[in-house]
């Protein structure tokens, strides 16, 4: 499905406009993924085991891949892309979202987050791509706003999109600024609900994680109803770690598979180079301090799958919730809201650790062996020797 979604990409790309990129949209095939290998995860996930069982939340992604062998820079190759997440669906977008963020390591961006750490909301769809892209990709987002917006104008005046980074330039020509807005255009007009691609797709086209392929990848939880019966769902774009720290499962499976690090030539105080970003939502009725203690739970996710936070790895995450659906409205008084209680979050602390535990695992289980600028190589994680590990120490689930 990979290679007909660039195919389709690139033949659209003859024609003109936002429009003709829309025609390359087309629902992801069957991948697999880390529960079909029978690697064992906490929890139950949503009916999709994505960010889009939690209603309303839409994904949309622009994939570009093209060139091969040397870097020119401005021609390639070129292996990057948009991913776009939209807490309330396209035609809700100026309907905010309670949020709050956290960085866990700051060696990375995600803009518009003063004004929600500020306001407690997140305004606008969550964009992520890869670092020397965040420009173009946050002046595109408000374009789109103000074009998708309400007839007067003046509702549109200024606008602090949430736009996140991480970096692919070992496999791409990060300098040519291949993403263009009708890219983004594309990220955010095609989003919809349901499956969601995973691997070397939209913003995680070029992404590199524990030494292995990395990328988008995502994962829900399905609270009980004891717990309240809410929905929580994560969505990565992991190119952060090392492989001698990867653990899945609980298992060091970094240390049991042989293959070549892709920054083998980097001293080892620098290794810990990439980045990651995560965005998590829910239909469970938060307030902002309580989505930042959300995204704070991130970092243990992050945790169980070896990261130690690297001096040069970005970290950074953003929760919201889509609950409290007029917290936002202009009213000229009071606005009822409805909130969980503190005591009742631990079921959701431990569904956004276990979600995105999965997600990055799955994103690296769908992603495929990958050649860049340069001939630079990075091979996907080895499905068979995967399962062969956890195998070996009595973790497969089938």
């Amino acid at each position: 499905m990979r290679h007909r979604l660039v195919t389709h990409l690139a033949l659209s790309l003859l024609l003109t406009g936002a429009a003709a990129l829309a025609a390359a949209a087309d629902a992801p095939a069957h991948q697999d993924r880390a529960r079909d290998l029978g690697v064992p995860f906490d929890g139950t996930p949503g009916p999709l085991n994505a960010i889009t069982d939690v209603a309303g939340v839409l994904v949309g992604q622009t994939t570009l891949i093209s060139g091969s062998g040397k870097l020119v820079v401005g021609q390639g190759p070129v292996r990057t892309g948009v991913t776009a997440v939209l807490p309330r669906g396209a035609a809700s977008m100026q309907r905010f979202s309670f949020a709050g963020w956290y960085s866990e390591n700051g060696n990375g961006e995600m803009t518009g987050t003063t004004w929600v750490e500020e306001s407690g909301f997140l305004e606008s769809p969550v964009l992520i791509t890869n670092t020397h892209s965040v420009g173009v990709v946050r002046d595109a987002v408000i374009a789109w706003r103000v074009a998708h917006g309400p007839a007067d104008a003046t509702d549109s005046w200024w606008s602090l999109p949430v736009v996140a980074e991480t970096w692919d330039g070992w496999l791409n020509d990060i300098n040519g600024f291949h993403v263009k807005p009708e890219h983004v255009f594309h990220a955010l007009d095609s989003a919809r609900s349901g499956p969601v691609e995973e691997g070397a797709v939209g913003g995680g086209t070029g992404m590199i994680c524990n030494g292995f392929k990395g990328g988008i990848g995502t994962a829900s939880r399905h609270l009980t109803d004891k717990a309240g019966g809410y929905m929580l769902g994560v969505l990565v774009q992991c190119n952060y770690g090392t492989r001698q720290n990867l653990r899945i499962a609980g298992i060091p499976v970094g240390r049991e598979i042989e293959s070549e690090d892709p920054y083998a030539f980097v001293p080892s105080d620098l290794a810990e180079r990439g980045s990651i970003i995560v965005v998590v939502a829910t239909d469970a009725p938060l307030l902002p301090h309580q989505l930042k203690r959300i995204a704070r739970r991130v970092s243990l996710g992050i945790g169980r799958n070896g990261s130690i936070a690297g001096n040069g790895s970005g970290d950074i995450f953003i929760a919201f919730s889509t609950a409290n659906p007029g917290a936002s409205e202009i009213d000229h008084g009071p606005v009822d809201l409805k909130m969980l209680p503190n005591d009742s979050m631990d079921a959701l602390f431990a569904a956004t650790v276990q979600a995105t535990e999965e997600a990055i695992v799955n994103a690296m289980v769908a992603a495929t062996d990958m050649t860049g600028i340069d001939g630079h190589h990075v091979r996907a994680l080895p499905h068979a020797e995967l399962r062969a590990v956890l195998a070996k120490y009595n973790r497969l689930t089938r």
